[in-house]
């Protein structure tokens, strides 16, 4: 058999494999999906919310169960941030899932993820809490991390970070120290504040803000001792008249 009777066997071969995977693909996507299964990141979806996306995927007509169609269903279950989906032959679909990981709370029922992305789900645990204008969240996701890591050693976890309308950065450790950074040099002032908090936080109470934005030092607000009783003013004397000739 020569070379070029060779390569067309090979040929007629690769396109008959390729007809039958399409007629396999034209079969499968013709029959109503019976069953579905979840691949990926599935932990932090509740079972009942990939119940009823797999009943609902399962009760669309077969013209109608589109690996778009499904995929777009699948995003919009609650902790999915990414989905695709294929076709198991006879009758079958796999849908592969990628959540969310959350990293702050944002307002009532939102996250804000380690990507940045606002998101919709019920969480539980512990987390920080951030605040911003509209498009702020992927910032200030991206610069959390090395907020955190400088506030770290005043060993009171960050609790919130916000950021105003003019984009000037305020955080509160769960301490209830709150730290004025202002819009720029953020991590170097909390650097110079943290070197210098051994002397600041000696003796009397430890202060609870302190202001970080001034070029050479910090403006300090300590708390109030509830026990203090404030001074008694002075009595004003009487205006002293001076008469004119």
């Amino acid at each position: 058999m020569n070379a070029f009777v060779r390569a067309g066997l090979g040929t007629l071969a690769l396109a008959a494999l390729g007809g039958g995977a399409w007629y396999a693909y034209e079969a499968a996507s013709t029959q109503p999906v019976r069953t579905v299964t979840f691949t990926g990141e599935t932990e932090r979806i509740p079972k009942a919310d990939l119940d009823r996306l797999a009943a609902g995927v399962q009760s669309l007509p077969p013209g109608d169960a589109t690996l778009v169609a499904v995929r777009e269903a699948a995003r919009r279950v609650a902790w999915v941030r990414e989905a695709s989906a294929r076709r198991r032959f006879p009758d079958g679909m796999e849908i592969r899932l990628e959540t969310h990981k959350p990293l702050a709370r944002w307002t009532e029922g939102q996250l804000v993820s380690t990507t940045g992305e606002i998101f919709a789900a019920a969480h539980d645990g512990k987390l920080p809490r951030f605040a911003g204008p509209e498009g702020s969240a992927g910032e200030i996701a991206r610069e959390y991390p090395a907020l955190a890591a400088a506030l770290a050693p005043l060993g009171s976890p960050l609790a919130e970070v916000r950021v105003s309308a003019r984009g000037a950065w305020e955080v509160a450790l769960e301490s209830g120290l709150v730290l004025e950074l202002g819009r720029g040099e953020r991590v170097p002032r909390i650097e110079r504040f943290v070197a210098a908090w051994p002397q600041i936080s000696k003796g009397e109470a430890a202060p609870k803000y302190a202001d970080l934005r001034y070029p050479n030092g910090f403006a300090l607000k300590r708390p109030r001792d509830p026990n203090d009783i404030p001074a008694k003013p002075a009595a004003r004397k009487p205006a002293r008249l001076t008469k004119t000739p």
